[in-house]
């Protein structure tokens, strides 16, 4: 399983919205509130047979309110 997380920028008052559109997409695990230029940290699950390129694009993308994103590929969990 691969963890990545995609930082997601809103349209202006759509940050709600977008978060529970976002909970309900199967592979995303966690959605946060942030500060900082993005609105929203989604924390998700890909399958390692799956491309991300296709979960960000077929699975973010696509939900209204969303202006723009950024996604990072994580490595090691460490703890």
């Amino acid at each position: 399983m691969q963890t990545i997380f995609v930082q997601v920028k809103c349209e202006l008052g759509q940050a709600y919205q977008v978060a529970q559109s976002l909970v309900d997409v199967d592979g995303v695990s966690e959605v946060f509130s942030i500060s900082g230029p993005y609105d929203l940290l989604a924390k998700c699950y890909v399958g390692d047979g799956d491309d991300v390129g296709h979960f960000v694009n077929q699975r973010v993308h696509v939900l209204d309110g969303i202006r723009d994103t950024q996604t990072i590929i994580a490595f090691n969990a460490f703890s």
